[in-house]
């Protein structure tokens, strides 16, 4: 074989090798472009939203952010009421019984005003004769959860877990359903929110709060009652936890005195938007 066919040969074999990296490559690159595209949209599926409102004067709604509102009402979840009516829908978290609901039920019941209680597994475990109280008094008994995590960590099963074991062990206990959600920590994303619909639930946030939760350090009466009254507005979600020895000791006053400006508790049953 001369110098000349060798050549060839050589040319026709480097051709061939060249061919084949080129086609790998070219594919690795396009199963890589489509994995980061279906990663960046799943990423923005899941994008953690944390709950936060800007306080108004005057009595004013608060705002919560344009972005937020939109993506929770897409889905449709609530947080704000009809801007127009003298409405508050009040609603406890209770992840755990600190001594002080049976209390609150008590303020409640005197001042004809029914309350939502987002409660955890932790808490029906230890406090089924309480949910029951709740239940047979007239107030809204919602879901926050088996285990209180932050449902965006969680992937889609999880999140079904986390809340439809709840769901179950509530309607084998009472033969109640419930409908509404509190995301534990006020932490969600558009898919979680997808979920969390899809099992019949409606997301329900907040257009007022305040640091009451913390046990050992107990914000001042005087002043938690204050900022509550004037902060005051429509159409407010108003979110206590129930842990709160504050919140007690001021809850009958803050509700006559929001009654005498003109103000009517409502369930979330009668929600206006």
């Amino acid at each position: 074989m001369n110098s000349t066919t060798k050549n060839s040969q050589y040319k026709k074999i480097f051709l061939g090798i060249l061919v084949v990296l080129i086609f790998s490559l070219s594919v690795i690159s396009t199963n890589n472009e489509n994995k980061t595209i279906k990663t960046t949209a799943e990423v923005n599926e899941n994008k953690k939203v944390g709950w936060g409102i800007k306080r108004n004067d005057n009595h004013e709604q608060p705002d919560v952010g344009n972005e937020r509102k939109k993506v929770l009402e897409s889905n449709e979840g609530i947080c704000l009421g009809n801007k127009e009516s003298k409405i508050i829908y009040l609603t406890f978290d209770e992840g755990y019984e600190a001594g002080y609901t049976p209390k609150l039920l008590e303020i409640l019941k005197d001042n004809n005003v029914k309350a939502t209680f987002f409660i955890t597994a932790h808490y029906v475990n230890t406090q089924p004769e309480l949910v029951k109280q709740m239940i047979d008094e007239g107030h809204i008994v919602g879901n926050h959860t088996v285990n209180h995590k932050s449902m965006p960590d969680l992937n889609e099963e999880q999140i079904k877990k986390e809340v439809m074991d709840l769901h179950q062990v509530i309607y084998d206990k009472f033969g109640y359903e419930m409908k509404y959600i509190r995301p534990p920590m006020g932490e969600f994303s558009k898919k979680t929110l997808e979920v969390t619909n899809s099992l019949g639930y409606k997301t329900v946030m907040w257009s007022f709060a305040y640091e009451d939760w913390n046990e050992d350090k107990q914000p001042d009466e005087a002043k938690s009652k204050e900022k509550v009254i004037a902060n005051i507005h429509n159409g407010e979600i108003m979110l206590l936890h129930g842990n709160s020895k504050t919140n007690t000791n001021i809850l009958d006053s803050v509700i006559k005195e929001t009654k005498n400006m003109g103000y009517e508790y409502k369930s979330l049953d009668e929600f206006e938007m």
